[in-house]
């Protein structure tokens, strides 16, 4: 499970408000791209967390998942023979991108390291409504023991709540994986948003990156800009996380390079496998699997696709904000009842 994402920085607008949105059963060959994309990496993905999937009619399907060949015709014919493509609510898509932060940081403030990541307070119960970001933000918390870990920039320090999981090397060289542990319960308001609110930008300069600059060239004003956010995430550590695995994601398990999405699970079921045609200036057709969940994630055509880890991956999921069309893939059963008439 993330913070919000980078979803959170635009418009975010759900694009349906309940779980009543309308069904259209397709073909494989209405995919455009199908063909061409590998799913190997997208039938590994799945098998990651096919355990965790607690309806019956997925278990029969890990199975076979589990002794799917290895080859790329061999993981193409596993989802055609098994799965029917599902169309639930009305394209356009509204799909972002998320990443995993890597960021210098330290175990004891510094006069360079003085910007903490909290633990969760004991008092706080995961869902109900407590203090806001300001209050925080302000020393709510200081002196309590509950710092994680100190970091040397405030707006990195936002920003990876928005993302949710982050790595933090350490001046001994050790690095320190970080992964979301609770939120404050208060709403999340887009800064992004807020900016254009207040006059002065445009769409076009709401970009992740835009926004840092503009927050570290007007400090004071800054600092308030992030305060509008009321929405607080605190951390945890994952001291077994091999650095060679992904974050941690909302099921539990270690999430894949574009191979991974987060979704609304009120709509779209968490470990269910999804084909995505991103539009924009770099189009992306690729089978991805829905394991994770984002805080602005709302409406049955809206994603956040993660583009791994570090710098290069936070400037390209910092920068899509593009339109499509988002197909699940639902077991066949599944998939026919969601027609009216099924």
């Amino acid at each position: 499970m993330r913070g919000a994402g980078f979803a959170t920085l635009f418009f975010c607008v759900a694009l349906m408000s309940a779980p009543a949105a309308q069904a259209q059963v397709l073909r494989f060959e209405d995919l455009d791209g199908w063909q061409e994309d590998d799913q190997r990496q997208a039938l590994d993905a799945f098998r990651a967390t096919c355990s965790q999937l607690r309806d019956a009619e997925w278990a029969p399907l890990c199975r076979l998942a589990a002794d799917a060949g290895q080859s790329r015709t061999s993981a193409r014919q596993f989802f055609e023979l098994f799965f029917r493509p599902v169309i639930v609510g009305d394209p356009p898509a509204l799909f972002t991108g998320y990443y995993e932060p890597e960021l210098r940081g330290s175990l004891t403030r510094t006069p360079r390291f003085a910007y903490p990541l909290y633990r969760k307070p004991p008092e706080l119960v995961e869902g109900e409504q407590w203090h806001p970001r300001s209050a925080i933000e302000g020393g709510l918390l200081r002196g309590r023991g509950l710092e994680l870990v100190w970091l040397e920039d405030p707006v990195e320090a936002y920003f990876l709540q928005v993302q949710g999981s982050g790595r933090i090397k350490l001046p001994d060289g050790q690095v320190l994986r970080v992964a979301y542990a609770a939120k404050n319960g208060q709403p999340y308001r887009s800064i992004g948003q807020e900016l254009l609110n207040r006059g002065g930008h445009t769409i076009s300069d709401v970009s992740a990156q835009d926004i840092k600059a503009w927050v570290r060239a007007n400090p004071t004003a800054g600092r308030d800009l992030l305060n509008t956010n009321p929405s607080f995430v605190f951390f945890r550590k994952l001291p077994d996380l091999p650095p060679d695995y992904g974050p941690i994601g909302a099921m539990g398990r270690s999430i894949t390079t574009l191979r991974s999405v987060a979704i609304d699970p009120d709509f779209t079921p968490l470990g269910a496998p999804v084909w995505i045609e991103r539009d924009g200036r770099a189009p992306l057709r690729r089978l991805m699997i829905a394991q994770d969940t984002g805080g602005a994630i709302r409406g049955p055509q809206r994603a956040d696709i993660f583009y791994g880890t570090g710098f290069d991956a936070g400037e390209t999921a910092g920068r899509v904000k593009d339109g499509g069309r988002m197909v699940l893939l639902l077991p066949i059963d599944r998939a026919y009842a969601l027609m009216p008439d099924g």
